[in-house]
């Protein structure tokens, strides 16, 4: 059976009339020796202060890396310093604590906020007894203070972790029965690693109307990922909190700025893991003001583009002409693209855009039957489609008013057969972004191909992208991960190896 430990910062922190158990102080415990050696031990941080490089922060982080069983663990107390950390981890438990606080009918209850104390996931309350349990495995700390506010409707407002002198002496009784509680049953385990080399999760929303993978496109990454010894997990927007468990994460879902995928992809990044779409690759794409300004800076050749705001409208009349192609600055699968016959759609197309952003992007309106796009991964050629325009339309995705869409068709070709001029265009275009997954949107006309966007998280469908490589486009896009992997590795190897000598 497992053994117990108790950590407090100073000898007096355990006063004299609490239970005997076994507790040592931080020193003791950083100093290391017979207590380092242990392997199948149970550790509980109670020291004064969770934040970085604290006592509190050092003493888990050295339990981790001992092998010992840690609560609070680093990647809780990162959570847990930050409203931005933890606010993505709560929506399942805002949806609880909306269910749980509006039936409560006490005049003890402040009309818009409300604290509760929670204690090894139990609290006082007994109705709300399923939402601290919750809470406690969400954020496995031992002493949590959870402000609710009533805005609209009851949402966490602020979760702190506590320390063991906060508790009140009317409340020791509480906390010593929850420890005794908590130390009783068994520890639950975190996710087997099983003999997977490395561990990838693909943030996907199951919901999306056009994601960029469909289901069985994903079910084909985890099918590449075991043959390359990788293991592959699909996660939702819910398992923010458990992202620090992977080592890469491949972004599968819609990418905008002030969205959570961003939010994941820099949590992601500061982790040191491996990420595609990687934050500055979603920054220079989504926004496709900074895209025309990027593609002409380097002479990328792209279609005649003006930035317009409401004072310079008309220039795209007189330097653009019609019709002109107006954009929103963040859109994807030809949602926020509009065309403008004459002055008057001009007019109110830009009034309705500019609602939304005060600046818009108007662009040369260029029909061709198909628009190729051509995948790039880790700065070479990955895949190439030829999206035909829907039925009838202009566009390759024409959506309904009513919310509808419809596609158009599709051909995907060898990279090989390729036009050269198209591939080198889409190679610069990419190379500008970085050295992820891209998908570069191009037309044919009769001076060469011009770059109409560079897509930071582009289709890959099972049937439509992989009809040409099939397993293959799977496996090679699972092997850059792997690859860059093994190369982080090595990196810290080598580290380490210096800093001994």
């Amino acid at each position: 059976m497992a053994e117990h430990l108790l950590l407090v910062e100073q000898q007096g922190d355990w006063k004299p009339g609490f239970p005997r158990l076994p507790v040592v102080t931080a020193r003791d415990y950083l100093a290391g020796g017979e207590l380092a050696a242990k392997r199948d031990l149970r550790v509980i941080n109670l020291c004064r202060s969770y934040r970085y490089l604290s006592v509190g922060y050092y003493c888990s982080l050295l339990a981790e890396a001992r092998g010992h069983k840690v609560i609070p663990s680093v990647r809780t107390m990162q959570e847990l310093s930050s409203r931005e950390l933890y606010g993505l981890a709560t929506e399942e438990l805002d949806a609880l604590a909306q269910r749980l606080l509006a039936r409560r009918k006490t005049s003890a209850l402040v009309p818009t906020a409300y604290e509760l104390t929670i204690c090894f996931g139990h609290c006082d309350v007994k109705e709300l007894q399923s939402l601290a349990s919750l809470i406690f495995e969400t954020f496995r700390c031992p002493i949590l203070k959870v402000e609710f506010r009533l805005q609209g409707t009851w949402r966490i407002g602020a979760i702190k972790a506590l320390p063991l002198a906060s508790v009140p002496s009317e409340g020791e009784a509480t906390f010593f029965g929850s420890l005794e509680r908590y130390l009783s049953k068994r520890w639950r385990q975190p996710r087997a690693r099983l003999s997977y080399r490395y561990d990838l999760a693909i943030l996907y929303d199951p919901d999306e109307d056009l994601p960029p993978s469909d289901a069985k496109a994903l079910t084909r990454f985890v099918k590449a990922g075991k043959a390359l010894g990788v293991n592959v997990e699909l996660i939702q927007r819910k398992d923010y909190g458990r992202l620090a468990e992977y080592d890469a994460l491949f972004i599968r879902e819609t990418t905008r700025i002030g969205h959570h995928t961003f939010r994941f992809a820099k949590k992601a990044d500061s982790e040191g893991m491996v990420v595609i779409d990687d934050p500055d690759s979603i920054l220079r794409c989504t926004n496709k003001v900074y895209l025309a300004e990027l593609l002409a800076a380097h002479r990328i050749p792209r279609p005649k583009t003006l930035v317009l705001r409401k004072e310079n409208l008309l220039d795209a009349e007189a330097r653009i002409g019609y019709p002109v192609v107006l954009k929103i600055p963040e859109g994807s699968f030809s949602r926020g693209v509009f065309k403008a016959e004459d002055r008057t759609a001009l007019t109110r197309t830009a009034t309705k855009l500019f609602k939304e952003s005060d600046l818009i992007l108007a662009q040369e309106y260029l029909y061709t039957p198909f628009d190729w796009r051509i995948g790039v991964l880790g700065r070479k050629p990955f895949y190439a489609c030829k999206y035909l325009m829907s039925r009838n339309h202009w566009q390759i995705v024409k959506h309904e008013a009513d919310g509808g869409h419809e596609e158009g068709g599709f051909e995907t070709l060898p990279v090989e057969s390729v036009p050269s001029a198209v591939i080198k265009t889409a190679l610069r275009a990419a190379d500008l972004i970085g050295d992820g997954l891209y998908g570069v949107d191009l037309k044919e006309t009769p001076s060469g191909p011009v770059v109409i966007e560079v897509n930071d998280n582009p289709s890959l469908d099972a049937d439509v992208e992989d009809k040409v490589l099939g397993d293959a486009l799977y496996s090679r896009l699972i092997a850059e991960f792997v690859a860059r992997l093994d190369r982080r590795r090595e990196g810290k190897r080598k580290s380490g190896v210096q800093a001994e000598t």
